[in-house]
Protein backbone atom coordinates (compact mmCIF):
# COMPACT_ATOMS: atom_id res chain seq x y z
CA UNK A 1 0.00 0.00 0.00
CA UNK A 2 1.31 3.51 -1.22
CA UNK A 3 2.18 6.33 1.50
CA UNK A 4 -0.22 8.75 -0.18
CA UNK A 5 -2.92 5.75 0.49
CA UNK A 6 -2.12 5.11 3.91
CA UNK A 7 -2.99 8.88 4.65
CA UNK A 8 -6.29 9.25 2.93
CA UNK A 9 -7.06 6.32 4.82
CA UNK A 10 -6.10 7.79 8.01
CA UNK A 11 -7.53 11.62 7.32
CA UNK A 12 -10.93 9.92 6.33
CA UNK A 13 -11.36 7.56 9.19
CA UNK A 14 -10.42 10.90 11.77
CA UNK A 15 -12.76 12.92 9.58
CA UNK A 16 -14.55 13.70 13.06
CA UNK A 17 -11.97 15.56 14.63
CA UNK A 18 -10.21 18.45 13.30
CA UNK A 19 -7.40 18.23 14.75
CA UNK A 20 -7.10 14.66 14.32
CA UNK A 21 -7.20 15.45 10.63
CA UNK A 22 -4.52 17.51 10.38
CA UNK A 23 -2.54 15.50 12.32
CA UNK A 24 -2.95 12.86 9.36
CA UNK A 25 -2.51 15.03 6.65
CA UNK A 26 0.79 16.52 7.98
CA UNK A 27 3.00 13.59 6.75
CA UNK A 28 1.03 13.43 3.24
CA UNK A 29 2.07 17.23 2.64
CA UNK A 30 5.42 16.74 3.88
CA UNK A 31 5.95 13.68 1.36
CA UNK A 32 4.55 16.40 -0.57
CA UNK A 33 7.58 18.63 -0.34
CA UNK A 34 9.96 16.21 -0.71
CA UNK A 35 8.83 15.42 -4.10
CA UNK A 36 8.44 18.90 -5.01
CA UNK A 37 11.88 19.77 -3.85
CA UNK A 38 13.82 16.93 -2.49
CA UNK A 39 13.12 14.27 -5.48
CA UNK A 40 14.65 11.50 -3.53
CA UNK A 41 14.10 7.71 -4.12
CA UNK A 42 10.94 7.56 -2.03
CA UNK A 43 9.67 10.34 -4.68
CA UNK A 44 10.29 8.48 -7.66
CA UNK A 45 8.46 5.25 -6.94
CA UNK A 46 5.30 7.63 -6.43
CA UNK A 47 6.16 9.30 -9.98
CA UNK A 48 6.57 6.07 -12.03
CA UNK A 49 3.25 5.97 -13.14
CA UNK A 50 3.44 9.31 -14.59
CA UNK A 51 6.94 7.68 -16.48
CA UNK A 52 5.67 4.73 -18.08
CA UNK A 53 2.19 7.20 -19.01
CA UNK A 54 5.13 8.51 -21.37
CA UNK A 55 6.63 5.06 -22.15
CA UNK A 56 9.25 4.54 -20.02
CA UNK A 57 9.65 1.47 -18.28
CA UNK A 58 11.57 2.73 -15.09
CA UNK A 59 12.14 5.67 -13.25
CA UNK A 60 15.44 7.70 -14.00
CA UNK A 61 18.41 5.91 -13.10
CA UNK A 62 21.85 7.14 -12.27
CA UNK A 63 22.45 8.56 -9.26
CA UNK A 64 22.72 12.26 -8.14
CA UNK A 65 23.33 12.87 -12.31
CA UNK A 66 19.29 11.58 -12.85
CA UNK A 67 18.36 13.73 -10.36
CA UNK A 68 20.08 17.09 -10.75
CA UNK A 69 19.92 18.63 -14.42
CA UNK A 70 22.82 20.32 -13.50
CA UNK A 71 24.87 17.88 -13.60
CA UNK A 72 25.16 15.75 -16.97
CA UNK A 73 26.97 12.50 -18.14
CA UNK A 74 29.76 12.94 -20.60
CA UNK A 75 27.14 11.78 -23.24
CA UNK A 76 25.02 14.89 -22.73
CA UNK A 77 27.58 17.56 -22.56
CA UNK A 78 26.93 19.66 -25.43
CA UNK A 79 23.33 18.50 -26.00
CA UNK A 80 20.40 21.09 -26.45
CA UNK A 81 18.83 23.36 -28.84
CA UNK A 82 19.23 27.34 -28.88
CA UNK A 83 17.24 29.79 -30.30
CA UNK A 84 18.36 30.84 -33.92
CA UNK A 85 15.62 33.23 -34.19
CA UNK A 86 15.91 35.31 -37.77
CA UNK A 87 18.32 32.88 -38.99
CA UNK A 88 18.47 31.91 -42.18
CA UNK A 89 19.30 28.39 -43.12
CA UNK A 90 20.89 26.95 -45.42
CA UNK A 91 18.02 26.43 -48.48
CA UNK A 92 20.84 25.29 -50.78
CA UNK A 93 21.14 21.88 -48.80
CA UNK A 94 20.58 18.45 -51.04
CA UNK A 95 18.43 15.77 -49.21
CA UNK A 96 16.24 13.07 -50.60
CA UNK A 97 12.43 12.37 -50.01
CA UNK A 98 10.65 9.75 -49.04
CA UNK A 99 10.67 8.70 -52.92
CA UNK A 100 14.96 8.66 -52.75
CA UNK A 101 14.55 11.64 -55.07
CA UNK A 102 17.16 14.24 -55.34
CA UNK A 103 15.87 17.14 -53.69
CA UNK A 104 16.89 21.05 -52.09
CA UNK A 105 15.30 22.58 -48.79
CA UNK A 106 14.42 25.70 -50.87
CA UNK A 107 12.06 23.24 -52.91
CA UNK A 108 9.83 23.57 -49.65
CA UNK A 109 10.10 27.21 -48.96
CA UNK A 110 8.92 30.46 -51.17
CA UNK A 111 5.22 30.77 -50.50
CA UNK A 112 4.24 29.65 -46.93
CA UNK A 113 5.83 29.27 -43.33
CA UNK A 114 7.38 25.45 -42.66
CA UNK A 115 7.11 23.98 -39.62
CA UNK A 116 10.56 21.59 -39.07
CA UNK A 117 11.09 18.67 -36.83
CA UNK A 118 14.31 16.90 -36.66
CA UNK A 119 14.19 13.70 -35.84
CA UNK A 120 15.74 9.82 -36.28
CA UNK A 121 13.68 7.19 -37.67
CA UNK A 122 15.33 4.55 -35.34
CA UNK A 123 15.26 6.49 -32.09
CA UNK A 124 13.26 4.14 -29.88
CA UNK A 125 11.43 6.62 -27.63
CA UNK A 126 11.36 10.29 -27.79
CA UNK A 127 11.14 11.16 -31.65
CA UNK A 128 8.06 9.53 -32.00
CA UNK A 129 7.10 11.43 -29.12
CA UNK A 130 8.00 14.70 -31.16
CA UNK A 131 6.01 13.35 -34.23
CA UNK A 132 2.92 12.33 -32.34
CA UNK A 133 3.21 15.57 -30.31
CA UNK A 134 3.09 17.84 -33.38
CA UNK A 135 0.27 15.44 -35.20
CA UNK A 136 -2.09 16.03 -31.96
CA UNK A 137 -1.69 20.46 -32.38
CA UNK A 138 -1.97 19.82 -36.41
CA UNK A 139 -5.27 17.67 -36.02
CA UNK A 140 -6.59 20.51 -34.00
CA UNK A 141 -5.63 23.08 -36.60
CA UNK A 142 -8.17 24.60 -38.78
CA UNK A 143 -4.88 25.31 -40.85
CA UNK A 144 -3.78 22.28 -43.07
CA UNK A 145 -1.04 21.06 -44.30
CA UNK A 146 -0.04 21.79 -47.58
CA UNK A 147 -2.49 24.64 -47.66
CA UNK A 148 -1.37 26.90 -45.73
CA UNK A 149 1.58 25.90 -44.43
CA UNK A 150 4.30 23.10 -45.05
CA UNK A 151 5.79 20.79 -42.71
CA UNK A 152 9.39 18.79 -42.98
CA UNK A 153 10.55 16.12 -40.87
CA UNK A 154 14.23 15.57 -41.41
CA UNK A 155 16.41 13.12 -39.81
CA UNK A 156 19.61 13.60 -38.21
CA UNK A 157 20.93 10.49 -38.62
CA UNK A 158 22.54 10.03 -42.26
CA UNK A 159 22.24 5.91 -41.78
CA UNK A 160 17.82 6.49 -42.39
CA UNK A 161 17.32 5.57 -45.96
CA UNK A 162 14.43 6.91 -47.96
CA UNK A 163 12.22 3.71 -47.64
CA UNK A 164 12.04 4.25 -43.84
CA UNK A 165 11.23 7.97 -44.56
CA UNK A 166 8.30 6.56 -46.68
CA UNK A 167 6.50 4.21 -44.16
CA UNK A 168 6.75 6.86 -41.37
CA UNK A 169 5.20 9.19 -43.97
CA UNK A 170 2.73 7.02 -44.66
CA UNK A 171 1.56 6.37 -40.87
CA UNK A 172 1.48 9.93 -40.15
CA UNK A 173 -0.15 10.91 -43.11
CA UNK A 174 -2.96 8.32 -42.39
CA UNK A 175 -3.50 9.72 -39.09
CA UNK A 176 -3.54 13.61 -40.09
CA UNK A 177 -6.28 12.13 -43.11
CA UNK A 178 -6.76 15.40 -44.74
CA UNK A 179 -7.13 16.11 -48.34
CA UNK A 180 -3.53 17.00 -49.94
CA UNK A 181 -1.54 16.89 -47.05
CA UNK A 182 0.97 14.64 -49.05
CA UNK A 183 1.77 17.57 -51.09
CA UNK A 184 2.78 19.39 -47.82
CA UNK A 185 4.29 17.11 -45.09
CA UNK A 186 7.85 15.22 -46.45
CA UNK A 187 10.38 13.11 -44.24
CA UNK A 188 13.73 14.07 -46.14
CA UNK A 189 16.98 11.91 -45.36
CA UNK A 190 20.39 12.97 -46.07
CA UNK A 191 24.11 13.14 -46.38
CA UNK A 192 25.97 14.05 -42.98
CA UNK A 193 27.32 16.76 -44.80
CA UNK A 194 23.85 17.75 -44.99
CA UNK A 195 22.77 17.36 -41.76
CA UNK A 196 25.36 18.79 -40.00
CA UNK A 197 25.13 22.10 -41.82
CA UNK A 198 21.07 21.79 -41.20
CA UNK A 199 21.30 21.50 -37.23
CA UNK A 200 24.04 23.56 -36.60
CA UNK A 201 21.97 26.54 -38.40
CA UNK A 202 19.23 26.02 -36.23
CA UNK A 203 20.93 25.39 -33.19
CA UNK A 204 20.41 21.65 -32.49
CA UNK A 205 22.94 19.97 -30.78
CA UNK A 206 23.61 15.81 -30.37
CA UNK A 207 25.94 13.63 -29.57
CA UNK A 208 26.36 9.90 -30.98
CA UNK A 209 26.41 7.05 -28.67
CA UNK A 210 28.55 4.70 -30.30
CA UNK A 211 28.17 2.10 -27.80
CA UNK A 212 24.30 1.54 -28.28
CA UNK A 213 23.65 3.20 -31.70
CA UNK A 214 21.51 5.85 -30.18
CA UNK A 215 21.57 9.71 -30.25
CA UNK A 216 21.38 12.01 -26.94
CA UNK A 217 19.71 14.74 -27.69
CA UNK A 218 16.92 17.34 -27.01
CA UNK A 219 13.63 18.11 -28.22
CA UNK A 220 11.56 20.98 -30.06
CA UNK A 221 10.35 21.98 -33.26
CA UNK A 222 10.72 25.28 -35.08
CA UNK A 223 8.75 27.29 -37.26
CA UNK A 224 10.06 29.17 -40.20
CA UNK A 225 9.62 31.78 -42.82
CA UNK A 226 8.55 31.58 -46.48
CA UNK A 227 12.08 32.20 -47.29
CA UNK A 228 13.94 29.77 -44.21
CA UNK A 229 14.29 32.04 -41.49
CA UNK A 230 13.59 30.50 -38.00
CA UNK A 231 10.53 32.67 -36.59
CA UNK A 232 9.69 29.94 -33.57
CA UNK A 233 11.00 27.35 -31.55
CA UNK A 234 8.46 25.08 -29.39
CA UNK A 235 10.42 23.02 -27.24
CA UNK A 236 9.51 19.20 -25.78
CA UNK A 237 6.90 17.18 -26.79
CA UNK A 238 3.64 19.11 -26.80
CA UNK A 239 2.61 22.22 -28.87
CA UNK A 240 -0.63 24.02 -28.31
CA UNK A 241 -2.35 24.64 -31.33
CA UNK A 242 -3.52 28.13 -30.49
CA UNK A 243 0.48 29.00 -30.00
CA UNK A 244 1.11 27.02 -32.82
CA UNK A 245 -1.32 29.05 -35.13
CA UNK A 246 -0.34 32.46 -34.17
CA UNK A 247 3.44 31.73 -34.86
CA UNK A 248 2.22 30.24 -38.24
CA UNK A 249 0.28 33.67 -39.35
CA UNK A 250 3.37 35.44 -38.16
CA UNK A 251 5.90 33.66 -39.31
CA UNK A 252 3.46 34.11 -42.53
CA UNK A 253 4.26 37.30 -42.26
CA UNK A 254 7.98 37.05 -42.10
CA UNK A 255 7.61 38.36 -38.15
CA UNK A 256 10.27 36.88 -36.08
CA UNK A 257 8.94 35.40 -32.80
CA UNK A 258 10.63 36.06 -28.81
CA UNK A 259 12.91 33.72 -27.11
CA UNK A 260 11.15 31.31 -25.20
CA UNK A 261 11.80 29.39 -21.82
CA UNK A 262 14.11 26.77 -22.74
CA UNK A 263 12.11 23.23 -20.98
CA UNK A 264 14.44 20.30 -22.70
CA UNK A 265 13.49 16.51 -22.65
CA UNK A 266 16.75 15.14 -22.88
CA UNK A 267 16.80 11.49 -24.34
CA UNK A 268 20.30 9.67 -23.72
CA UNK A 269 21.69 5.91 -23.56
CA UNK A 270 18.61 3.91 -24.60
CA UNK A 271 19.48 0.15 -23.65
CA UNK A 272 17.83 -2.30 -26.11
CA UNK A 273 18.68 -5.58 -24.09
CA UNK A 274 16.85 -3.99 -20.85
CA UNK A 275 14.18 -1.54 -22.51
CA UNK A 276 15.37 1.34 -20.33
CA UNK A 277 16.71 4.58 -20.26
CA UNK A 278 19.63 5.25 -18.60
CA UNK A 279 19.32 9.41 -18.11
CA UNK A 280 15.83 11.40 -18.57
CA UNK A 281 16.35 14.81 -18.05
CA UNK A 282 12.94 16.46 -18.01
CA UNK A 283 11.45 19.47 -16.25
CA UNK A 284 8.89 19.00 -17.95
CA UNK A 285 7.99 15.25 -16.30
CA UNK A 286 8.83 17.29 -12.50
CA UNK A 287 5.98 19.35 -13.39
CA UNK A 288 3.59 17.27 -14.19
CA UNK A 289 4.55 14.87 -11.24
CA UNK A 290 4.39 17.80 -9.30
CA UNK A 291 1.26 18.95 -10.64
CA UNK A 292 -0.49 15.25 -10.07
CA UNK A 293 0.96 15.45 -6.27
CA UNK A 294 -1.08 18.71 -5.48
CA UNK A 295 -4.16 17.92 -7.09
CA UNK A 296 -4.29 14.15 -5.01
CA UNK A 297 -4.17 16.80 -2.32
CA UNK A 298 -6.43 18.90 -3.10
CA UNK A 299 -9.39 15.80 -3.95
CA UNK A 300 -8.21 14.91 -0.27
CA UNK A 301 -9.05 18.11 1.58
CA UNK A 302 -12.24 17.87 -0.72
CA UNK A 303 -13.14 14.66 1.01
CA UNK A 304 -12.28 15.24 4.46
CA UNK A 305 -14.37 18.30 4.18
CA UNK A 306 -17.32 16.30 2.86
CA UNK A 307 -16.77 13.95 5.89
CA UNK A 308 -17.18 16.82 7.95
CA UNK A 309 -20.57 17.77 6.72
CA UNK A 310 -22.17 14.57 6.43
CA UNK A 311 -21.24 13.75 10.29
CA UNK A 312 -22.65 17.72 11.10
Amino acid sequence: MSLISVHIKMALKNGKSQNKCRTALWPFFAFCFLIAFGFPSMAQAQLSNILKAHGFTDPPAGGETAQNPKTLPPLLQGVGIDQELNRHIPLGLVFRDETGKLVHLSDYFGTKPVILSLVYFNCPQLCPMVEDGLLASLRDLKFNVGDQFNVLTVSFDPTDTPSVAYAKRAVYLGMYNRKGAGEGWHFLTGPEVSIKALTRAVGFRYNYDKQTGQYAHATAIMVLTPHGKLSRYFYGIHYPAGTLRLALVEASHNKIGSPVDAILLFCCRYDPLTGKYSLIVSRALFIGGLITVISLGALLLVMVRSGRHAHA
